[in-house]
């Protein structure tokens, strides 16, 4: 018997340099296994929600039995959590709320403006600039080391009282300066280590590129600096959120102010607490964007990415 040997020709495009075929066409399957590991990882985050729930759940029912039955909680309810207060309250806090959100943007931008000048003021190089220098850490370390609340009793009190002509008398305008004069030293310190943790490499090489001091500056080192502080000046612009409502100290009617009228005239501090809930219900927000973008530069440099 004569075995018949098959025709030699081109291989098939569907065959692998092996003998075995690569059909590219069929979508991928995956294994038995692998659909057991994700089966079994879903139903551990099902069970792991549950009991995140009951726990929190039981967790919310102690607080409150505890709060609820304590001695001195009914006082304290009338006191602090009385709804009549707090529905009289809320219109006027949040028409005050638009005052510390003005002043927010307005003082939010100074702030990094002034900062950013500072902070490369404190870097420039060479002896010439010894004395811009000194008085830029002078700045910083005067402003870091006083008070908040001192600085804003020297310029809203303090200005007016030298009755100088052409100096604004505007408690909002005085109040905005404070808070800028006291945070951009803050965010300096911020721009500052940002410049400082940049390598010395990068500047020689957009030196050796041919680029000046000026643009080596510009384009190559803050451009890094500002990206690798970003989650440090969010909280910075948090905390100033929070410090605009101190320039009711001069008069100015924002959500604070407007709750103390409430209570001054009424001796109930239900109006504080919706003023601190409104705060927070604005820094909430700000906050969660901080930490999102803290973890996202977090995961790019674990994975080996440009900070």
């Amino acid at each position: 018997m004569t075995l018949l040997k098959p025709e030699s020709g081109p291989p098939d495009d569907g065959d692998a340099p092996g003998g075995a075929r690569a059909d590219t066409d069929d979508p991928y399957v995956p294994s038995r296994r692998r659909l057991e590991r994700e089966r079994h990882r879903r139903t551990r985050a099902r069970g792991a929600a549950v009991v995140a729930t009951l726990s929190t759940a039981v967790t919310a029912a102690v607080l409150y039995v505890v709060v609820t039955g304590a001695p001195g909680w009914p006082r304290t309810r009338e006191t602090f959590f009385n709804g009549r207060y707090a529905r009289e309250a809320l219109p006027r806090v949040l028409d005050g709320l638009w005052l510390n959100v003005r002043l927010l943007l307005v003082c939010g931008a100074a702030v990094l403006v002034l900062g950013m000048l500072i902070a490369i003021a404190r870097t420039l190089r060479g002896p010439v600039f010894f004395p811009v220098r000194v008085l830029a850490a002078a700045y910083t370390d005067f402003f870091r080391g006083l008070p908040l609340i001192i600085t804003l009793m020297i310029v809203v009190f303090g200005v007016p009282a030298l009755r100088l002509q052409g100096v604004t008398v505007d408690p909002v305008l005085l109040g905005g300066t404070a808070l800028t004069l006291t945070y951009s030293a803050y965010v300096a310190e911020v721009f500052r280590a940002g410049i400082e943790s940049v390598h010395p490499s990068q500047r020689a090489a957009a030196r050796s590129l041919g680029l000046t001091n000026r643009q080596a500056l510009r384009h190559v080192v803050l451009p890094q600096a500002v990206r690798r502080q970003v989650p440090a000046l969010l909280n910075d612009l948090v905390s100033l959120q929070k410090d605009t409502g101190l320039v009711s100290i001069g008069g100015a009617v924002d959500a604070v102010r407007a709750a103390d009228i409430i209570v001054g005239r009424s001796l109930n501090y239900t109006p504080y607490i919706v003023a601190g809930l409104v705060f927070v219900a604005l820094t909430i927000p700000m906050t969660r964007l901080t930490d999102w973008v803290t973890a996202r530069m977090d995961r790019r440099r674990t994975q080996g990415g440009t900070a």
